[in-house]
């Protein structure tokens, strides 16, 4: 009975350093500027590739921002894709990588 005992407290302490511990996660950064213009080109690429994508969630915001810009998605989101229910903190940086190139390439 106390075996059991510690052996449970042993586990129930290796849960909590688990937990406690901070995980740190790291993407390639592209600044962004709020700005009108900025959010109107982003919004009206994006309404564009929604027609083209199917399906719901998570699922229909990777094809989105792949059909946006193909090398941002590589650059962000290819090796660690968005899961269900996950806050998208690189959207701003999508959001700077799709300006940076569109104002790249543009005539």
């Amino acid at each position: 009975m106390n075996l059991l005992i510690i052996k449970v407290v042993f586990w129930l302490m290796g849960c909590c350093l688990v937990v406690g511990q901070q995980v740190t996660y790291t993407f390639k950064e592209f600044p962004y500027k709020e700005h009108p213009k900025n959010e109107a080109l982003f919004r009206e690429y994006e309404s564009a590739c929604e027609q083209g994508c199917n399906g719901s969630g998570v699922s229909k915001v990777l094809c989105v921002r792949q059909c946006i810009s193909p090398s941002c998605y590589r650059d962000l989101y290819s090796y660690d894709p968005l899961e269900e229910g996950e806050v998208d903190v690189r959207l701003n940086s999508f959001k700077g990588c799709f300006i940076q190139r569109y104002n790249k390439f543009r005539p």
